[in-house]
């Protein structure tokens, strides 16, 4: 069937005139009964009758108009959803995270981004780096914010975003409570250890190595932040975390850093994309949160 056609002989049909139809759709009168007599001739069914200077719907044509107004009433539904999904209104976003940027900066982050767009759909996934950089390359997420400094895939192209301080911190009633001591006292003390392999464990063992200073004794290892941190409060041993991790725990007065003479680390927080990849929309428009929100 012809579209164009059906789309004259449906304007037709709700100007109730032929006249009104053509300078409606701004083309000339006889060109629009041309269209519609070809349409008849399609089908097989006469749709319009003459009456006066006017036409009358036949039975045919009262029901195609019916079927008309919904398709493209639908037509008009699909290029809104279309414009709306180019500038990322609607659609769904998926993202991934290492520990850090999951749980202290993208809470803040989708919040302000959903205030302005409710009606795309988040999915974030938490997971370590690796796979964070897998996910990304196999298509399952748009975008990935990974903490610690990385070596990444050639496939990946990475953006630093910011970079948060590393602090040793411990209780507060501690003996090196807001001290000013050096690395080599600090490491005298027993320590609570994140797993093998996190980024604030491989940070504090090359400091040591590159201070040739004994690595500090492992008092426990824990696979977990919040377990880790809660037994620094407990009053046991100290730790090495990024300040996001423990700033709402010093603001309380349940952690005290130590301040460590000469020493400075940084714990960076990386934006990352598939390399030669278009972002969608809503991804853009997440980004856009982010930077508003890092340069307030």
């Amino acid at each position: 069937m012809n579209l164009h056609a059906l789309r004259l002989f449906y304007m037709v049909a709700e100007k109730g005139n032929v006249t009104r139809a053509a300078e409606e759709l701004n083309i000339s009168q006889p060109a629009v009964t041309a269209q519609i007599k070809k349409l008849e001739q399609e089908i097989g069914l006469v749709l319009l009758v003459p009456k006066g200077r006017g036409i009358l719907l036949s039975e045919a044509g009262r029901h195609l108009s019916k079927q008309a107004k919904r398709l493209f009433s639908l037509e008009k539904e699909i290029v809104d959803y279309i414009d709306q999904y180019k500038n990322g209104s609607v659609g769904k976003l998926r993202i991934v995270a290492t520990y850090l940027p999951a749980n202290f900066l993208l809470p803040k982050w989708i919040g302000r981004y959903k205030q302005k767009h409710p009606d795309v759909e988040i999915e974030l996934t938490t997971t370590n780096s690796r796979r964070a950089i897998e996910q990304l390359i196999n298509y399952e997420a748009e975008i990935a914010f990974i903490g610690g400094r990385k070596e990444f895939n050639l496939l990946i192209s990475s953006t630093e975003l910011f970079e948060d301080h590393m602090l040793f911190v411990v209780h507060k009633d501690h003996k090196f409570a807001f001290k000013d001591i050096t690395l080599a006292e600090i490491v005298k003390e027993p320590f609570v250890f994140r797993e093998e392999g996190s980024f604030s464990r491989e940070q504090l063992v090359s400091l040591c190595k590159m201070n040739n200073i004994q690595e500090p004794v492992v008092g426990l290892q824990i696979n977990g932040l919040n377990e880790t941190i809660r037994t620094v409060i407990e009053g046991y041993g100290v730790t090495f975390v990024s300040s996001l991790e423990v700033r709402e725990y010093i603001d309380r007065g349940e952690l005290a850093k130590v301040n460590i003479d000469g020493i400075e680390l940084k714990n960076p927080i990386s934006l990352c994309t598939r390399k030669n990849d278009t972002l969608l929309q809503p991804a853009h428009n997440l980004l856009e949160v982010v930077v508003n929100q890092e340069n307030t």
